[in-house]
Order: C-alpha cells, then structure tokens, then sequence
C-alpha cells in the first residue's frame, strides 16, 4: 500500500494500492498517476525534433497531426482531412496552403472529381515526415500491442473523454 500525502482529506493520508497484491486502482490513484505522468509525456512529446530537412518550414503540431493522417492514409481530399482533424474545411485549407508553399505537400486533381484537390506528401519530403513520426509510432505501438482490440478502444476513447473534458473546464 501506498500512502499519499493531501491536506484535503481528514487525517492527512489516504491509502492507495501500488496494483500489487490483488487490489485495483481507486479512480483517484488514476488520477494522481496520470496528473504526474502526463506533464512529462507532453515535455518529451514537445521534444521531438523536426528533422533538418523541415526545420526551415517553422512546423507546428497542427501541421504534425496532418501530415500523420496522410502519411497512414495516403493523399486525402481536404475536406476528409477536416473531418479526421476535427476541424473547419477552411482552417484545414490554410494548412494546406501553407504546407504546399513550403513544398511539403502536393494538392492534386482528383481524377475522379477534377474540381477537387487531393492532398498527398511530396516524395521529396517523406522521409523527414516519417522520420518525425517514428519515435511516437514505435512508442504508442509498444503501449497499445499488449492490450487487447477492447482495451485500446478504451484507451483511445479515455484520452478522447479527458480532452473534451479539459476544454469544456476552459470555456
């Protein structure tokens, strides 16, 4: 057992389980773990280098999240990765822009439709895209190969549920 320090509870201490000898987590030792351990998973997160051949492009985590969705999925319309990025067409439109002055994507006819642009990395770029993804992917693929197809829907769902939570607490 393990014994936390809070003023807040009568008596100064409350007695949480380490998860050893059988005993689950209360929702309050979860939370305790996770109010620690995320502070520095975001730090590391936010260390990762951009890779040399895109650090002249100043690129944000914005720009990250969508270059992730292309680099799984392959060229998307715009209006697909909006919907993935849970964002305005247009918003993603100016990241778009952006990204293809930088050389970084390509936007495409879509043969099937030719008044709408597939986006796709430029093959000039796709190393360094992937070389900036690597890191999370081979980490989050050790995280979540243990667990089974419910308990990652559980944990993706979780992360989901903490963010929407912590942004309706900022508005």
């Amino acid at each position: 057992m393990l014994c936390f320090q809070s003023k807040a509870i009568a008596g100064g201490c409350v007695m949480s389980s380490d998860g050893e000898g059988g005993a689950e987590p209360s929702v309050d030792d979860g939370v305790r773990t996770l109010l620690l351990l995320m502070p520095r998973v975001v730090a590391r997160t936010k260390r990762t280098p951009v890779p040399k051949q895109l650090e002249e492009f100043n690129l944000a985590p914005r720009h990250l999240s969508l270059l992730a969705y292309l680099y799984f999925d392959g060229p998307l319309a715009v209006n697909e990765l909006a919907t993935r990025l849970e964002l305005a067409p247009a918003t993603v439109s100016l990241l778009v822009g952006e990204l293809n002055r930088y050389g970084v994507v390509d936007r495409d006819d879509d043969p099937s439709d030719r008044r709408r642009k597939i986006v796709g990395i430029a093959d000039v770029h796709l190393d360094a895209v992937r070389s900036w993804l690597e890191n999370g992917v081979r980490a989050w693929r050790a995280a979540l190969r243990p667990l089974s197809p419910a308990e990652r829907r559980t944990f993706v769902e979780t992360l989901r549920v903490y963010e929407r939570e912590l942004t309706e607490g900022q508005e």
